[in-house]
């Protein structure tokens, strides 16, 4: 259990400013936050995500992403989890940018417990984001639950590795249900292993090999207001 910090609660509007129709149906009702990010948060935000059981390749590209999101002054969300989550908030961190990270368990949980100290930083130079209140049972659908709400707050997700059964691909699906951008890795989309990818670039998803290609499709947030008036 982690040290007790100066935690708040908001609403999602609250959050990321105003919502439409179909990202108030699926707003958690409150979340939990600590950290030092300003509220509303600053745009844009992009989620790197994928395989918890990650290849060096894959963790290699996740630091690379966030690397490059960071030096354009891009908010790097991710969950906590092992794997490209890990490597992409402590790229984002080496490259003295902005993390985001959305738990699964309470604010006063860690889970894995490897990412203990990455989460006590992160909670307190950064912004840790959570819909369950402390004392909340951790259960695995609580993780699914928790992809929703990162693809709400993002503005854009970024699937760097992502097996048949993974749970990143829920939030892709999420992002792409939201109308919000969703990029995939390029390697991703030659693994004739993979049922998702194709299925996925059907509704909207974009392919990329490069992180530079993400940036000109990132919606400012000019742009998300004039969509949302």
């Amino acid at each position: 259990m982690l040290m007790e910090k100066k935690t708040s609660t908001c609403t999602l509007e609250e959050l990321i400013g105003p919502l439409n129709d179909v990202e108030k149906k699926y707003a958690p009702k409150q979340l939990y936050v600590a950290g030092q990010l300003p509220i509303p948060l600053p745009s844009p935000r992009v989620a790197v995500i994928g395989s918890r059981k990650a290849s060096s390749k894959g963790l290699n590209a996740a630091s690379n992403i966030a690397k490059v999101l960071a030096k354009h002054n891009i908010i790097v969300v991710s969950g906590l989890a092992e794997g490209i989550d890990s490597a992409a908030h402590k790229s984002a961190i080496e490259a003295n940018g902005r993390t985001i990270a959305v738990l699964g368990t309470p604010l006063d949980r860690v889970y894995p417990r490897e990412n203990a100290q990455l989460q006590e930083f992160i909670m307190r130079e950064h912004l840790a984001i959570s819909q369950f209140p402390i004392g909340y049972p951790i259960q695995p659908k609580n993780f699914v639950i928790r992809n929703r709400t990162m693809a709400l707050i993002a503005d854009a997700s970024i699937i760097v590795e992502a097996g048949n059964s993974s749970g990143s691909l829920h939030q892709g699906w999420e992002a792409l249900r939201l109308g919000r951008p969703l990029f995939i890795w390029s390697p991703l989309m030659r693994d004739h292993s993979l049922n998702w990818t194709q299925k996925m670039a059907m509704y909207g998803a974009m392919e990329f090999t490069d992180p530079e290609e993400v940036l000109d499709d990132l919606p400012s947030r000019q742009r998300i207001l004039e969509v949302i008036q």
